[in-house]
């Protein structure tokens, strides 16, 4: 029993990690699987199962730093950023999955053989990071407009920083104290519920202001 207790505490930790990484990747892409690789590749402080052992090759690691760079510029500009969200809207749910399964160390059925891969479990682990990366993909959608009809624009870089550094700060947590991923879970649900509202209202204002 002892034995089994300590395999489902392993078990919950390694899901607390992908859930991080996961909504890690439905804020900024690249950032989590850029951090997955990074510290596969030069720290010892993530092994990374032998399927997804591409992700710490040097081009790879390259090709996502470029990427990065494209996404944190793109995301920091009024009018583009919207533009660049809908682009995400595939990209980001897609990193999520792959960030999701790494975390469990899932296999890669999928690269190789298709068939195989939707008749095995190992199609769940993506579709949970999917699910969540999309999830949190869309609340920054949602509310990127509002940040910049309510700052005249001028908010969208200072949203989009704090963004990035909401990436990366959950990647590291999920990575190094992935129990905390919970409490950054509730804070982003709190966040969702903030903005939810405040649409809500700004469309009441917008629909009880006299027309003139």
């Amino acid at each position: 029993m002892r034995h089994s207790s300590r395999q489902d505490g392993v078990g919950m930790l390694e899901v607390l990690t992908a859930s991080g990484l996961a909504l890690a990747a439905g804020l900024n892409a690249w950032i989590p699987l850029l951090v997955l690789g990074a510290l596969d590749r030069f720290t010892g402080l993530v092994d990374l199962p032998d399927g997804w052992a591409w992700l710490a090759n040097e081009w790879v690691l390259l090709i996502l730093l470029a990427l990065l760079v494209v996404e944190v510029v793109a995301d920091k500009v009024p009018g583009l950023d919207s533009l660049n969200d809908i682009v995400q809207t595939v990209v980001r749910p897609t990193a999520g999955g792959l960030a999701f399964g790494s975390g469990v160390g899932a296999s890669t059925a999928a690269v190789t053989d298709p068939e195989a891969f939707f008749s095995s479990p190992d199609w769940i682990p993506i579709a949970i990071g999917v699910v969540l990366a999309l999830g949190v993909h869309v609340a920054k959608a949602v509310s990127r407009p509002v940040v910049n009809a309510s700052t005249a624009g001028v908010g969208a870089p200072v949203a989009s920083t704090l963004e990035d550094l909401g990436s990366v700060s959950l990647a590291f947590i999920a990575i190094l104290v992935p129990v905390l991923v919970l409490i950054a879970l509730a804070v982003m649900i709190a966040l969702v519920v903030v903005v939810v509202r405040r649409r809500r209202d700004q469309r009441r204002r917008r629909r009880d202001a006299p027309v003139g």
